[in-house]
């Protein structure tokens, strides 16, 4: 897969609905990302890769980054985290404005990192 479209094209369908409202909440948080496949996962990228995510079985795993896991533990507890990712189970709603908050902060980070306002 090279595109994000092929991506979640090839994801099972009863979940692409869930991977098409993540893609929307992240680029309406970092719309001056570049959207890529890395890693073989949707990526976003600004100076540095922002934050991933992934369709599993059970899940969606959100790839953050380790700081920002840590940056948002309080609102991440009710959910299965590990050094840099999250996963949000299918079977409970999604928390989009969580996933929105996170990306926004990486972006944040990474334009105050490049001495940006």
């Amino acid at each position: 897969m090279s595109t994000v479209d092929q991506y979640i094209a090839n994801a099972p369908t009863q979940h692409q609905a869930v991977l098409m409202k993540v893609r929307q909440t992240i680029l309406e948080a970092v719309p001056q990302a570049i959207e890529k496949i890395s890693y073989q996962m949707p990526t976003y990228h600004y100076h540095e890769n922002l934050v991933h995510f992934a369709c599993a079985k059970k899940h969606v795993g959100f790839y953050p980054t380790p700081d920002a896991i840590q940056h948002f533990s309080k609102e991440l507890a009710p959910y299965k985290t590990s050094k840099g990712a999250v996963q949000f189970p299918f079977d409970q709603e999604i928390p989009y404005p969580l996933i929105k908050d996170m990306a926004a902060w990486r972006l944040s980070v990474v334009q105050l990192a490049h001495g940006e306002n």
